[in-house]
């Protein structure tokens, strides 16, 4: 096909505006796909940043694009989005086109993460290389990075999902399904592969392929007389070495860095002001020297305001530091769907470190492939640290609901990490049974923070909700049921006496060399010596995020063993309650049975105030009953608690709860009568004691129920209450008489002394206190289930030859036996 005409850029850029407003969704981007192709970059370059636009929205959240997070699989548009934004797509083909002429695209400050933004107003340029040699002197106030037109689109293509989603009425849907998170995982998988290298670019340019992008000089920043000597002392960014031509990995990797270094800083680079201060101290800087130094006695001393330490921070020329204050004011909190979003993450970095072969673990070959070493400090170098910070920060300011089941899977998921090893393994008869290898001892230990402080966190959660929920037991028994797992209590052990060794012994020790993202270069140069005494990793692992003067509380130390041990009478108190409610909910379904149809039944006014909620009753309360079981079991593995112990500790809160059955909740006397206090709410809220809640309103002024039917209700109340007008003072006389005609018209007639023994409030005292009369009440004719059994009389009684008369005779003499047997013998029945 021949090429068509080229247009001038603005013609081009207009023609497509005018496209994107009347063209369906297909035909755009079958244009865009021809374009593409025929084109040159020149001409592309102008309708990029528009294009970008389009299809992500803009960073101030006007243009919502193609809504991307709301796209689901099921529209007729979601393969055609796939398809054209799919790794080999014609998008990211226009990317590398633009990427061989090494244009460039700005972005403001301002979208970036806040503790970014507020490190580079202050003048300082952050530690992540992304950000190195981007930034632009201003002429104005507004600061803006210059990106390559991979990262341009990267950052786009993350930042759609900070901004906010607006779904329209009625959307429901997996947010899984989307096609954001489709996208996602797809972009992972190909520039973070476990089998194999990068792909290439689909296409070669006329210079013969897309290469890594080389610093720009003129974005790079003079740091001479502000303390550096030279710009080189920055961490380099991977493609800022030089590339090996004769190993095509060297030269692609850098997309690989690029894409997860965006994806890290856009969606994990969230915490306060305080946290972002303790992480930039000065004392915090010092520490990280020292360490480095006691483990490298080879290198020469210097001090720590020269060298590759400040590396940590590189101050900026263009003007001084403004105050913190005011910069970090907005809290930062994330969605469900970001949580989500980070989870895949986090599996697909496990899975993808953890391609490695095992000779490659055990014994590092002497020039391992870009690629290789990336995975090898993929996780430690990029994430770490990060994805503490996020989720301590989610821990602490999550609501307490059943909405933190996706921080807690993203948790476990961290620290499981041989869950996504591709290995295959053979299933046990018991999950108890399963074993964590002893290869990842060092994962444990150098994320020690990720597995005792935020277990604390936890902890701390998990005793300020309602156990008896089934959806906050089932979060319980998830991490008592990770952290049961056989060795892994011992490593986290290890790795707590590892830290906290006494520090005049690590200047004995032999030294060796101690590999830190702050040392110069990238990690895929040159391979430095790692340290093998675990020892300064864990150290520095802990002060780099607590800082130097953090108090560390021991998982199994005394003071959190106090605090297991409150969780556990929690889980055993909300164990009883669920296992009293679900039998409670069983003997009332039983005595649903037929006999009820007959009237024999439990009385029903009071079902409709019980308060239950559908997760909390019935089969789900079996299930909680048992997850709580099994959490108990789990967290005396952990803690290794005496079995004997606990088994006192529940015979003695079943005593109690068997007495506390008969006790009202915690009250205080007050002007107007009982006044809960803390404490009796703390016993409603666990459900260890509770109020026996009553219909004390008038029967015939109850609600019309569903199995009513509401015109004979009302009928027979305009019935009822005539004839209780007529004859109520024969009914009161009738009612009085203390012989059998007495006791069977107390049985037919509203008895007044039944609803003088219900106990009642204060204030339902002084507004229900009026005179209380026999009086006929027909509204149980009005239920559908009587009415139901009396057709089925009838039909009996004319099945027998019985007319109408005598068919209405037999029922009501029926009727009137029955409630004289139960005058005569109710109270022997009801003793028995």
């Amino acid at each position: 096909m021949a090429a068509p005409a080229l247009q001038q850029p603005s013609f081009l850029l207009a023609n497509l505006k005018a496209d994107s407003t009347t063209k369906p969704l297909l035909h755009r981007c079958q244009d865009l796909v021809k374009i593409i192709d025929d084109y040159p970059a020149k001409e592309l370059h102008s309708i990029f940043p528009w294009l970008v636009e389009t299809v992500f929205g803009s960073l101030d959240g006007i243009i919502s694009g193609w809504n991307l997070r709301l796209l689901h699989s099921r529209s007729p548009e979601y393969n055609i989005v796939l398809e054209f934004l799919s790794p080999n797509g014609p998008m990211i083909k226009l990317v590398y086109k633009l990427q061989a002429e090494e244009y460039k695209y700005e972005i403001p400050v301002n979208y970036l993460p806040g503790p970014i933004k507020a490190s580079i107003q202050q003048g300082v340029l952050p530690d992540c290389p992304l950000f190195h040699n981007k930034l632009q002197i201003p002429v104005s106030r507004l600061l803006t990075l210059n990106f390559n037109p991979f990262e341009y689109f990267m950052f786009n293509f993350a930042y759609g999902l900070l901004t906010p989603k607006i779904s329209p009425p009625g959307h429901h849907g997996n947010m899984a399904d989307t096609a954001y998170f489709v996208l996602v995982d797809t972009y992972l998988k190909y520039f973070l592969p476990s089998e194999g290298n990068v792909p290439p670019p689909p296409f070669s340019d006329s210079r013969g392929s897309v290469t890594a992008p080389s610093p720009s000089r003129s974005a790079a920043v003079s740091l001479s007389g502000y303390g550096v000597h030279n710009a080189s002392l920055l961490k380099h960014h991977i493609f800022h070495q030089p590339t090996v031509n004769a190993d095509p990995a060297a030269q692609e990797i850098w997309r690989t860095e690029a894409l997860l270094q965006m994806f890290v800083e856009m969606w994990l680079h969230h915490y306060s002001l305080e946290v972002y201060q303790k992480l930039q101290s000065p004392q915090l800087a010092l520490l990280q020297y020292r360490i480095s130094m006691s483990s490298m006695p080879c290198q020469p001393h210097a001090p720590p305001g020269s060298g590759s330490l400040h590396t940590y921070q590189v101050l900026l020329p263009f003007h001084s530091p403004p105050p913190l204050w005011g910069l970090l004011e907005e809290p930062f909190s994330p969605t469900e769907e970001h949580v989500l979003v980070v989870r895949l993450l986090v599996k697909h970095l496990h899975a993808f470190s953890s391609s490695l072969k095992p000779e490659q673990l055990s014994s590092p070959p002497a020039h391992p492939s870009p690629l290789e070493e990336f995975k090898r400090v993929v996780v430690q170098r990029f994430v770490q640290q990060k994805l503490y910070l996020f989720l301590e920060h989610c821990f602490w300011h999550w609501p307490l609901d059943a909405s933190f089941r996706p921080i807690l899977e993203t948790w476990l998921s961290y620290i499981q990490p041989w869950r996504y090893t591709g290995e295959i393994t053979l299933p046990t008869p018991l999950d108890i049974s399963r074993t964590v290898p002893e290869k990842w001892e060092s994962f444990v230990q150098e994320n020690l923070l990720v597995y005792t402080k935020l277990f604390q966190a936890f902890l701390n959660r998990a005793l300020k909700t309602d156990l008896v929920n089934g959806k906050n037991a089932l979060m319980v028994f998830r991490v008592a049921k990770v952290f049961s797992q056989t060795n892994l209590p011992e490593m986290i052990q290890k790795g707590e006496q590892l830290f906290l060794e006494p520090e005049h012994v690590l200047h004995h020790r032999q030294p060796r060399g101690y590999l830190t993202p702050n040392q110069g270069g990238s990690f895929l140069s040159s391979r430095q010596r790692v340290v093998t005494d675990t020892v300064f990793k864990v150290k520095s692992h802990v002060y780099s995020i607590e800082g130097q003067d953090c108090q560390y509380k021991q998982m199994f130390g005394t003071e959190l063993r106090g605090a297991v041990m409150k969780l556990i009478q929690q889980i055993a108190q909300a164990r009883q309650t669920a296992k009293r409610i679900s039998d409670h909910s069983s003997e009332t379904a039983a005595n649903n049975s037929f006999l009820s149809w007959f009237g024999l039944g439990p009385p029903d006014q009071n079902s409709m105030f019980n308060g239950a909620e559908p997760e909390e009753s019935g089969e789900c309360l079996k299930k909680t009953h048992d997850l709580l079981d099994k959490a108990l079991e789990f967290l005396c593995l952990i803690f290794k608690l005496n079995q004997g112990q606990l088994t006192q500790l529940m015979s003695f809160l079943g005593s109690e709860e068997d007495g506390n059955n008969k006790q009202l909740p915690d009250c205080i006397q007050g002007e107007n009568g009982l006044v809960l206090t803390d404490v009796g709410r703390m016993q409603i809220i666990n459900g260890q004691r509770r109020f026996d809640i009553q219909y004390q309103g008038d029967p015939e002024l109850q609600p019309i129920r569903s199995y009513e039917n509401a015109a004979l209700v009302r009928l027979f109340y305009k019935l009822s209450t005539a004839i209780n007008g007529r004859f109520g003072g024969h009914m009161n006389a009738l009612c009085s008489r203390p012989d059998v005609l007495g006791r069977l018209g107390r049985h037919y007639l509203t008895d007044p002394e039944t609803l003088a023994r219900i106990s009642h409030s204060p204030v339902t005292h002084r507004t229900l206190n009026k005179p209380r009369h026999p009086r006929l009440s027909l509204r149980p004719l009005a239920s559908y289930r009587t009415l139901l059994m009396l057709m089925l009389l009838y039909m009996l009684a004319a099945l027998l030859s019985f007319g109408p008369v005598s068919s209405t005779l037999l029922i009501v003499s029926g009727a009137f036996l029955c409630g004289l047997f139960m005058t005569l013998f109710g109270d022997k029945i009801k003793t028995h």
